[in-house]
């Protein structure tokens, strides 16, 4: 792994725990703890994390949300798997609610195949592809702009969803374990819930990376959601803790989801 990927990993995971330890570091990514240590500081000295003894946190003042250039290119095999898995529960003439994410990006792709759809979301990125589709009715909610991730968010938002009744509700997730699904910015948080209520069915789409963490915020229980999908990276050991929601993205084409 290169120092540029490293540090982007590095970063990430300082932005979902809220605190990274480099001997942890060291041992996860198995490399010397001065590398680690020589990656934190480039870090800080970048503005991008703040220093501590022994590791490092978010930089104060920056922005809690992960960056989009960090996450889209993140596990995209793992990604287009899950999206892939997620785009074939839905029918041609539905209504589906896309959250904001490179996951939820990725379902937007795969549903190019399917006929009259109705996409609503608050994702720019998300909007500028499903414009380009044919046959495809695109709702964008109104909002404040989150620049790093392209995210539509507040008031106007909330308030815009729930006017609308979709058939399906792809979620994206910062974090999740057994007790919730969580984000690392609180600002979303309203919508998000918006996004859940706004849909007959619910399915998070997160990668197997994002187990066993908690970000900040709390979106909601596990409960409800109808659907976890994932990649087949996480064990069957570690869906069982989650009853029978998870989903595990295989690449078989037929309908019926792998569990």
């Amino acid at each position: 792994m290169s120092a540029q990927d490293r540090r982007r990993v590095i970063l990430q995971r300082i932005h979902m725990d809220g605190y990274v330890e480099a001997k942890a570091l060291s041992r996860e990514l198995s490399v010397d703890t001065s590398t680690i240590r020589r990656d934190l500081d480039a870090l800080a000295r970048a503005g991008k994390a703040e220093r501590t003894h022994g590791g490092a946190r978010p930089a104060t003042g920056a922005a809690s949300e992960i960056p989009y250039a960090l996450k889209e290119n993140e596990r995209r095999q793992e990604k287009a798997a899950i999206a892939n898995c997620a785009a074939r529960s839905v029918m041609d003439g539905q209504t589906v609610v896309l959250d904001s994410g490179s996951t939820t990006y990725q379902v937007a792709v795969e549903l190019r195949h399917k006929s009259d759809l109705t996409i609503i979301t608050n994702d720019l990125r998300i909007a500028k592809y499903v414009a380009t589709l044919p046959h495809t009715r695109l709702l964008v909610t109104g909002g404040e702009l989150l620049g790093s991730v392209f995210t539509l968010v507040g008031e106007r938002a909330v308030e815009f969803l729930s006017d609308y009744s979709a058939d399906w509700a792809f979620l994206g997730a910062d974090a999740i374990d057994p007790s919730g699904i969580t984000n690392t910015n609180t600002l979303e948080i309203p919508l998000k819930r918006a996004i859940i209520a706004s849909a007959t069915h619910t399915a998070v789409v997160v990668d197997s990376s994002k187990f066993g963490h908690r970000a900040l915020a709390k979106v909601a229980s596990v409960d409800e959601v109808d659907t976890i999908i994932t990649d087949s990276d996480l064990t069957r050991t570690q869906s069982a803790s989650y009853a029978d929601k998870v989903v595990h993205a295989g690449t078989t084409t037929t309908s019926t989801f792998d569990r």
